[in-house]
Order: structure tokens, then sequence, then C-alpha cells
């Protein structure tokens, strides 16, 4: 079985204001931003308020994200994370299926 190439993915997402806040509400409770700063060897971070689906790996985008986003990956000051699957289907979000946040780390 060959690999399929994709030439073109489209990342766009709108999510509805009501859904938005919730996830939003789960991406800043204070028991997920301790995870986060643990993992990030940071004592705060901040939710940047910033959202991507993540893209299939090309030469355009070698990070698997839209290459607007490419900074934040590149910068110590940032930090992307996946997020959990439960907060998805809590916030009742199912598309798109997988989304990635992005954190500011202030260093200690």
């Amino acid at each position: 079985m060959g690999l399929k190439i994709i030439e073109s993915y489209d990342s766009s997402f709108v999510l509805e204001p009501d859904t938005k806040a919730a996830l939003f509400g789960l991406l800043t409770s204070e028991s997920f931003l301790k995870q986060v700063a643990l993992q990030c060897a940071s004592s705060r971070i901040e939710f940047a308020e910033l959202l991507f689906q993540p893209v299939p790996y090309s030469s355009e985008t070698p990070k698997g994200m839209p290459a607007e986003f490419e900074k934040y990956h590149e910068s110590s000051d940032f930090a992307i994370v996946n997020v959990p699957p439960n907060f998805m289907f809590q916030a009742k979000i199912f598309k798109p299926s997988r989304l990635c946040a992005i954190y500011r780390v202030f260093k200690n």
C-alpha cells in the first residue's frame, strides 16, 4: 500500500460562540493550566486564545500545522498543546476532530 500524497488541505474551521466559550473555559481552567505549566517547566502560562487544526505533513507544512502558526512552534516563549479529546467532547465540538491550543510560557 502506497502513501497518499495530499496536495492541499483546508484547515479552516469556525466554532460557534457557545462551543468556543465552553472550550476556552476548559483550556483556561486552573487544573489544566497547572498541568501544562508542569510540562513546560514553568510556573506560569497563559492561554493565547489561538487554536488550529493539525494538517497533514507536506513540503509546505513540514511541522503538521498551518504555516502561519509555525512561528509559535519555533519560539521557546510558546507551547503547543493537543486539546484533550474529552475537552472536545465536553464542549460538543465534533468537527474538526482534533485541535491544538497555543499557550504563552513565562520563564521562571
